[in-house]
């Protein structure tokens, strides 16, 4: 399978999982010129940015440490640009949350870090 292929089923059972939770996928693969956010969904009130990253061998480093700050930045910023573009109020409670997948195992971490912009 090619990478996009790859990116596609993991994102695909991180929605599932998502949804398992609790959770109301609203979009998948926001893309703007400056970054993309995998899964904008809503959960209890909030909506959540969900960054996925997945790992193929536990040897290769968490997938939650993947997420770096200058990552944390696009997502920030896409978020907002998705949230202007979708008239959705400024003071909605959001948050960002990052699901890592390994052989085996989805982890799930909500309000892994903070906007920023």
């Amino acid at each position: 399978m090619n990478s996009r292929r790859i990116g596609s089923f993991y994102e695909d059972l991180a929605a599932d999982y998502l949804m398992k939770q609790g959770y109301t996928i609203l979009e998948r693969n926001f893309t703007v010129k400056s970054g993309e956010i995998d899964i904008i969904a809503r959960e209890a009130g909030c909506l959540s940015f969900v960054e996925v990253k997945y790992r193929r061998r536990k040897g290769q480093g968490s997938p939650l440490s993947a997420v770096t700050y200058a990552k944390q930045r696009k997502i920030s910023r896409t978020a907002a640009l998705w949230m202007l573009r979708n008239r959705i109020p400024e003071d909605t409670p959001c948050r960002f949350d990052v699901i890592g997948i390994e052989p085996g195992e989805i982890s799930l971490i909500r309000n892994a870090f903070d906007y920023t912009g």
